[in-house]
C-alpha cells in the first residue's frame, strides 16, 4: 500500500495548532464531493421508485450530498416526530445516528421499518452510558440512602436502553430545547436528579436556568468506584451529573471565545448548550440547533456571528444567510465523525436495496425496552 501526501497538516488533538489554519467556516480539511457523480442520479432515481413508501430524514449535521435528498431535515427528536407523523411510509430511512433511528422505531409504528444507512453511525456522547453502568450507578444511590429521592433524566442523545432505564425508574427524556422544564418537571417529584448523559447540558441548564450553584453539582465517573465520589457528596448534590459530553461541542474553549471577538469586532457568540460551562458564560446566545438556526434566519444583515456546533451545520448557515457573516467559532475542524458516517454511497446502497425489496441496516428496539423508553419520551411531551 502506498500513501500520498495531501498537503493538510494534521494533528492529534491537544498536540499543536496551525497558525495559517483557514477562519471561519472554510476550515483545512473540506469533505470532497462524492467521488462518482453518478451516484447522485442511482439516488434520484431509487427514491422516485419508492414514491410514497419511503421517508427520508436528514439530521442538521448530515453533509450536503446526504441532505440533499432529506425530505425533512431537523434535529434529533423533530425527526422522530415527522416520521411517527408519516403511518404511510412503510420505510424511513434516517440519515443520522444509531440514537436517532432507535427513537423513530419507538415512535413509529410496528409496520414501519427504520434503516440506517451504515450501521457504524454512532454517537460517543451516547456510548459514554451503557446501561449496565447507569445500573450499577442506581446500586450506588441505594446504597447511600439516596436513590428513592433522586428522579433520572436523559438526553435524547442517549440509549433506547437509557431511555428506557429512566421510564421504569420515574424519570424522563429532554432535549437541549426542553431540558428547563423537563428539570424543573424532576425537582417537583424528587430531591435530586441524576442526569444522562451529557454534564455540559445538564450543569448548563441547572446552574444558568434554574439558578442553583456548581457546588450544587457532582460528577459521577461510571469508571470509577462509587463514581469516584463519597456518599456524604452524593447526599448533598441537587444534580449529579452523568461523566459525559459530545465529542465536537466539547472541544470549544473560553479561548476560542476569547479569539475570535479579538479577531471579529462586534461579534455575536452563539453556542450550544451542550458545550462546556466556562464556554457557554461568555457566549452571547445560547441555544439548541433549531434555536441557532432560528437566531441567524432573524439576525439582521450585516451582523457578525461565531457559531459553536457542528461545521456541516455552519457551513450551511453561512450558505443559507449571505447576507450576514458567519464563522466557525474554532479555527480547527469540527465535523461530527460518526453522523458523517452516513455518505452518498452509503444511502445509494439503502435505497437501491429498498426499491429491490430488500430491507437492509434495519434498526428495531425490543418491546420491552421501546415500552418504557416510550413511557419516558411521553412524559417528555406532557410537560407543560
Amino acid at each position: 500500500m502506498t500513501t500520498t501526501r495531501t498537503g493538510l497538516p494534521l494533528f492529534v488533538l491537544g498536540k499543536g495548532s496551525d497558525p495559517h489554519s483557514e477562519r471561519g467556516v472554510d476550515c483545512p480539511g473540506e469533505l470532497p464531493p462524492a467521488s462518482d457523480p453518478a451516484l447522485v442520479e442511482r439516488a434520484r432515481k431509487a427514491k422516485a421508485a419508492l414514491g410514497d413508501r419511503l421517508f427520508v430524514l436528514g439530521h442538521h449535521y448530515q453533509r450536503d450530498e446526504v441532505i440533499q435528498f432529506a425530505d425533512v431535515t431537523g434535529d434529533s427528536f423533530k425527526l422522530a416526530r415527522e416520521a411517527a407523523a408519516r403511518p404511510h411510509a412503510e420505510y424511513i430511512v434516517f440519515c443520522g445516528v444509531h440514537f436517532m433511528a432507535e427513537s423513530a422505531d419507538i415512535l413509529t409504528a410496528d409496520s414501519q421499518k427504520v434503516v440506517l444507512p451504515d450501521m457504524a453511525a454512532g454517537c460517543s456522547m451516547a456510548d459514554m452510558a451503557t446501561f449496565d453502568q447507569v445500573e450499577e450507578c442506581w446500586e450506588v444511590l441505594e446504597d447511600a440512602g439516596i436513590a428513592d429521592r433522586v428522579v433520572p433524566i436523559t438526553y435524547m442523545n442517549s440509549s433506547a436502553d437509557i431511555k428506557a432505564f429512566c421510564g421504569r425508574n420515574g424519570g424522563a427524556v429532554c432535549t437541549s430545547s426542553n431540558a428547563r422544564r423537563a428539570l424543573s418537571w424532576a425537582f417537583e417529584r424528587g430531591e435530586k436528579v441524576l442526569f444522562l448523559p451529557d454534564q455540559h447540558l445538564g450543569r448548563n441548564t441547572a446552574v444558568l436556568e434554574l439558578g442553583l450553584s456548581l457546588d450544587d453539582c457532582v460528577v459521577y465517573n461510571p469508571h470509577r468506584p462509587n463514581g469516584g465520589l463519597t456518599d456524604q457528596q452524593l447526599r448533598d448534590a441537587k444534580m449529579i451529573l452523568w461523566r459525559g459530553h459530545c465529542s465536537v461541542h466539547g472541544r470549544f474553549t473560553a479561548e476560542c471565545v476569547d479569539e475570535v471577538r479579538q479577531r471579529i469586532p462586534g461579534v455575536n457568540v452563539l453556542v450550544h448548550p451542550e458545550c462546556r460551562h466556562e464556554v457557554v458564560v461568555k457566549a452571547d446566545y445560547v441555544g439548541s440547533t433549531e434555536y441557532i438556526i432560528k437566531t441567524l434566519r432573524e439576525a439582521p444583515a450585516g451582523s457578525s456571528w461565531a457559531v459553536g456546533t457542528e461545521l456541516n451545520l455552519v457551513k450551511r448557515l453561512a450558505q443559507q444567510f449571505p447576507d450576514k457573516d458567519v464563522s466557525f467559532l474554532d479555527r480547527t475542524i469540527c465535523y461530527c465523525s460518526t453522523m458523517n458516517r452516513i455518505d452518498l454511497p452509503h444511502l445509494v446502497m439503502a435505497l437501491e436495496s429498498l426499491a429491490a425489496g430488500q430491507v437492509v441496516n434495519q434498526i428495531t428496539v425490543d418491546a420491552d425496552t421501546a415500552h418504557w423508553a416510550r413511557v419516558a419520551l411521553d412524559r417528555m411531551l406532557a410537560l407543560p
